[in-house]
């Protein structure tokens, strides 16, 4: 699954590494250490052939966080939204918590050797409440884990390649035959695990040292 992840990186290099050419506010935005649901994550979505960089709240209706690659053409809600309402969260990291001797949880900080910052596959969707305001949010998709993450959880965000980015985010593709082979784990040859404080688990520290090597 995918609860908590991070996006350390500048603004500026976040922007430059996804090519956001449109973005309102956004050198105001700080590092984030610790980002969990029902929190406002960023978001990249593709507007008029452009990506366009804003905020969406992390969880659909009753808290419904992540949603599973393998269901996404089955059920109705996430079908239509596959077909057109797809985005993308730009992260530099995440969080998984492995079990341990003595049922105890040891949260590890999970990231990729080969590049700086990624993106998590994910989808969108836009509803008005009851007082007419409209509302933003957006679920994470997951996958099953690869060989690397398998020892620590069973799933694991999908991460998209690079070169994948255009391709989702594409509002001309519609086809679940052409889209779902993206959201494939790899096999976690890129990436690196390590400890870090258990205080990552409360979700309102939210600082650098969120992220530092903890020492076991």
């Amino acid at each position: 699954m995918c609860g908590r992840f991070t996006l350390s990186a500048e603004w500026g290099l976040v922007r430059d590494w996804f090519f956001i050419e449109l973005a309102e506010q956004m050198e105001k935005i700080a590092p984030r250490y610790n980002i969990g649901p029902g929190q406002n994550v960023l978001a990249v979505i593709a507007h008029d052939g452009k990506r366009r960089a804003g905020f969406l709240n992390w969880g659909f209706q009753r808290s419904l966080i992540n949603a599973r690659a393998e269901t996404l053409a089955v059920k109705p809600t996430f079908r239509s939204l596959l077909a057109r309402k797809r985005c993308i969260i730009p992260a530099d990291g995440f969080y998984e918590w492995q079990a341990g001797e003595n049922n105890k949880k040891q949260p590890l900080r999970i990231t990729l050797t080969d590049r700086p910052l990624f993106s998590f596959a994910a989808l969108y969707e836009t509803y008005v409440q009851p007082d007419g305001a409209k509302h933003h949010s957006c679920v994470i998709i997951t996958t099953a884990s690869n060989s690397f993450m398998s020892p620590i959880h069973e799933r694991m965000p999908a991460i998209l390649r690079r070169e994948d980015e255009t391709v989702w985010l594409d509002r001309s593709i519609t086809d679940a035959d052409r889209l779902l082979p993206l959201l494939v784990p790899g096999n976690g040859g890129n990436m690196r695990a390590y400890p870090v404080s258990t205080a990552v688990g409360n979700v309102r520290w939210d600082a650098p040292e969120c992220i530092e090597p903890a020492t076991l």
